[in-house]
């Protein structure tokens, strides 16, 4: 079964030598640097260059509808014969509303609480970035199931990091 992997920034070398992923994205502030692993070529990894904040704030760069639909237009290039791994600093916020926006693009409209429950489960520190699943929610025409399934995860268990984990896609 493919799944979306998701971790943060400092597990993604060995991450990427242990899952061999097909496609790699990093989210991490536009001054932050992440070298494309030996695994997975160069193409096949998107970096999007975001603050992890929900609103506008000074020189901060908030994720915006561009950055969302550039995730959005490389993971239709999955072919899911290999895992996808996202990562961003901690692999809590942007990652976390990136694995939640790509699976509910590979799946079917209504289909967005339940992705939200797997990814709880897999995840008890998940707490996805709002703005980037407001815009894909928007973006992906789903009507607000993709904000209002945010709340139906809860509040997400305090993590200075997160882990390594998995997000089946049933797509």
């Amino acid at each position: 079964m493919p799944a979306i992997y998701v971790c943060p920034k400092s597990q993604v070398p060995e991450a990427a030598r242990r899952l061999r992923p097909s496609h790699l994205v990093t989210l991490l502030d536009p001054a932050d640097h992440m070298p494309t692993p030996d695994e997975i070529p160069g193409h096949r990894h998107l970096k999007l260059g975001m603050h992890d904040v929900t609103v506008v704030r000074g020189d901060h760069i908030p994720p915006d509808e561009q950055h969302v639909r550039e995730l959005i237009a490389f993971a239709k290039q999955w072919d899911r014969s290999q895992p996808m791994l996202i990562h961003c600093w901690a692999g809590i916020s942007r990652s976390t509303a990136s694995a939640f926006t790509v699976a509910c693009m590979l799946n079917e409209p209504g289909s967005e609480a339940d992705i939200a429950r797997r990814l709880r489960n897999a995840a008890a520190h998940a707490q996805p970035n709002a703005r980037i699943v407001a815009i894909a929610d928007m973006v992906l025409a789903r009507n607000g199931r993709m904000v209002e399934a945010l709340d139906i995860m809860g509040p997400a268990s305090i993590a200075f990091e997160g882990h390594l984990f998995a997000l089946p896609v049933h797509a």
